[in-house]
């Protein structure tokens, strides 16, 4: 889901897909693929034993791989050839396999778990929630791949982006910045396999899982926010910059993207654990070894984020006023960083 995040961190990709016409597009695109996705659906029902974890798995992931390119193929704006001519099959692997196949199973376990913590059970009452799975994720992979083709189409209209969200910048800021990471890495495979094992307090599963999810969110959130500004500044002191930003300030970005993604991602490995795995609940050695790799790889994530923001700094990136929308960028990418937020004529205030 780094894709997600730095679609809406990122000032130039968030104010690319921000604007009134794109959003307008993107939820007629959301509606009209979500509508398919019942439909589908309602004929795998007939043909499949949905009831399955996999089975129910493979139809989601099929469902929003397809999802993913039509999506994409709206967002650019021209003909199947143009696309494969312009941004070749390893772009387009990426975006059916990743952002379609693999992100749309994520999103299903995701919505697994959620019904199964308020008593919603999957593997007694598999109808309901095997259609929110698959509808939901459909709906949320055509939103993400959408936003991904248009700012595509931007670029090759002639406005570039410092960084695209497939990952590629991720990989070398890891190459080349490994031992700076690397600390923040591993503070935070400690901090969340030791905040998951506080649900072995807890004897109900579904109470225990709350309580591993809590506490794998809190922390998640906070090593989130820290790895972010170590990411903004490497070579200055983070806990600096950290300690300049208003508190209320402080609060917004730790609870998006930190918090929420950090629960996010510690659902998918709850549904993981409870529906593939078949487990009643999620064992403490599980909840230690997924809290642990959600923590790490949020580290991992807002480190890169914070780069990425470093990175839009130097080359002169200023943020316009449909950006205020996106609560995470104002005050951490404006204000603690002691960059001019700059705010289009006409828009009637300065930043």
């Amino acid at each position: 889901m780094l894709h997600r995040m730095a679609l809406r961190v990122l000032p130039s990709l968030s104010l690319a897909v921000t604007e009134d016409s794109v959003r307008k597009q993107k939820r007629i695109v959301m509606f009209v693929l979500g509508l398919v996705a019942f439909a589908v659906y309602r004929l795998a029902k007939l043909l499949l034993p949905l009831s399955e974890p996999v089975v129910l798995l493979m139809v989601s992931g099929l469902v929003a791989l397809v999802t993913a390119l039509l999506a994409y193929r709206v967002g650019r704006g021209t003909a199947w050839g143009s696309i494969y001519r312009e941004d070749g099959s390893r772009l387009l692997l990426w975006l059916g396999g990743w952002i379609g196949f693999v992100y749309g199973v994520q999103l299903s376990l995701l919505v697994l778990a959620l019904l199964w913590l308020v008593g919603y059970n999957y593997l007694q009452h598999p109808d309901g929630p095997a259609m929110m799975a698959i509808i939901i994720s459909c709906t949320a992979v055509a939103r993400d791949a959408f936003e991904i083709g248009h700012v595509r189409k931007v670029v090759l209209m002639g406005r570039p982006f410092p960084t695209f969200p497939d990952g590629t910048a991720l990989r070398t800021m890891v190459g080349h910045h490994a031992m700076e990471l690397g600390p923040w890495v591993a503070a935070g495979l400690v901090i969340g396999a030791l905040g998951a094992s506080l649900g072995h307090l807890v004897e109900a599963n579904q109470r225990a899982a709350l309580v591993q999810l809590a506490a794998v969110a809190v922390l998640g959130g906070v090593v989130a926010l820290c790895a972010y500004f170590g990411g903004l500044r490497p070579e200055a002191s983070w806990t600096q910059r950290l300690f300049q930003t208003k508190a209320s300030e402080l609060l917004k970005y730790w609870w998006w993207p930190g918090l929420a993604f950090a629960a996010t991602y510690y659902l998918v490995a709850a549904g993981f654990v409870i529906f593939l795995l078949r487990q009643p609940g999620i064992p403490t050695p599980y909840a230690m070894a997924g809290g642990g790799f959600v923590t790490g790889m949020m580290a991992l994530y807002c480190y890169y984020l914070g780069f990425r923001r470093q990175v839009e700094e130097q080359q002169g990136h200023t943020i316009s006023s449909a950006l205020l929308r996106c609560p995470f960028v104002m005050g951490i990418l404006g204000k603690s960083t002691g960059v001019g937020v700059s705010i289009p004529a006409g828009s009637g205030s300065k930043v």
